[in-house]
Parts: structure tokens; sequence; C-alpha cells
């Protein structure tokens, strides 16, 4: 790994209802930036999220994938 890494990505927390906060499926620039280019999610030191806040990623993610928004995979063939 290189030792001059990019800071993690920002990915921003809305409050829903009851002020308790989510993270929602219909970013997908910035669920983008917490993905790989084959389509992996990066881990939570990475990220540097709390295991809540990972929790959260991989269901949003998870729900743009299932509506076609993000992509399973990156495969070209």
């Amino acid at each position: 790994m290189s030792q001059f890494q990019a800071p993690p990505p920002t990915i921003r927390r809305q409050a829903g209802v009851k002020g308790k906060p989510f993270i929602d499926y219909k970013q997908v620039d910035e669920l983008r930036r917490a993905m790989t280019q084959n389509g992996k999610m990066y881990s939570r030191k990475r990220l540097a999220l709390s295991m809540a806040e990972q929790k959260m990623v991989a269901t949003a993610i998870k729900r743009a994938r299932f509506l076609a928004l993000l992509p399973y995979t990156n495969a070209q063939g």
C-alpha cells in the first residue's frame, strides 16, 4: 500500500424519524466512493466508520444495488 493515502470519503448522515440518523440509498455518488472498482465495500477501518455506521452504509449499498442504482459487480464481459 502507498504511504500517501487519500482521506476516507465522507458519507452524509441525514436525520430521519424522531431524529435517528440514517444513510440514504439515493446518494449514489457517495456510496460509490465507499466501494472498490470491482464493487466490494471498503472496510470500516478504511472508511473510518463505527460499526453502526458501517451497517447503515452496507444496507444503503444493498438497497441501491437492488434498485439498479449501483452495479453488483464491474464485470466487463
